[in-house]
């Protein structure tokens, strides 16, 4: 990925505050049922809940909730069925965005997401109209302290990861989907803490747009990002 940092393009982190850590305890908790469901309770043998319950972790979420979401989603005790669901749309200035969610009422989550779009003069657009301006890949985050670059580099392309960037003291580890658990598992092998693991969806090319239009796409897309389904949002407006 020569020429610039397209992960940093799509990594959201919003500041902790009461309000925040509501949502973000929801879709950690919906993060750890699918994940539990998918495969499996033992967060040894199933990398992705083995870091969604070190997101919860991370984020003081109690024990007690951690292992109810993992029992609701291997169907041990009831408890919601959530899906995973993806939207598409467009700003009223043409930038491309996808909305990832977690939800128990697709009816709902869909009737929400197309309300922000229509009240921020956006539109949403047929699946698969918008996706093929993405791919979607593995981002790794770990610390640069960690371990040294050139080691890192050897260590994960031998598991299959793609690249290896560096940036503001963290290191971004891009991967295929299908070599995205795998490279996880490499890393953990050897002992390095992984802060953020997740799918994300890295735009092809980006789209310049004027600050005042730039402003209103944010908005759109900070509206969008409070909904409490959402779990992700991707645009590939040039920032």
């Amino acid at each position: 990925m020569a020429g610039h940092n397209k992960w940093s393009k799509v990594k959201r982190q919003k500041a902790v505050t009461d309000i925040r850590r509501s949502k973000a305890w929801a879709v950690i908790t919906r993060d750890i049922m699918v994940s539990a469901r998918e495969g499996g309770k033992d967060p040894q043998m199933n990398p992705r809940l083995s870091l969604a319950i070190q997101k919860a972790k991370n984020k003081n979420m109690p024990k007690d909730n951690i292992e109810r979401a993992i029992k609701r989603g291997v169907g041990e005790i009831e408890g919601q069925d959530y899906k995973e669901c993806t939207y598409e749309g467009y700003t009223p200035h043409g930038v491309a965005v996808i909305v990832d969610a977690l939800t128990d009422n697709t009816n709902r989550t869909v009737a929400e997401v197309r309300s922000i779009f229509s009240k921020n003069g956006g539109n949403m657009a047929k699946s698969g109209s918008v996706a093929y301006l993405f791919e979607r890949k593995g981002f790794i985050q770990i610390s640069s302290n960690a371990i040294d670059e050139l080691d890192l580099l050897e260590l994960v392309v031998d598991a299959g990861a793609e690249d290896v960037e560096k940036d503001d003291g963290t290191y971004a580890v891009i991967t295929p989907v299908e070599a995205f658990d795998i490279v996880q598992t490499k890393i953990s092998e050897v002992g390095i803490k992984i802060d953020d693991s997740r799918l994300v969806r890295i735009p092809m090319s980006t789209v310049q747009k004027t600050s005042d239009q730039i402003r209103q796409t944010e908005s759109l897309i900070e509206k969008l990002d409070d909904l409490q389904d959402v779990q992700e949002v991707f645009t590939n407006l040039e920032t």
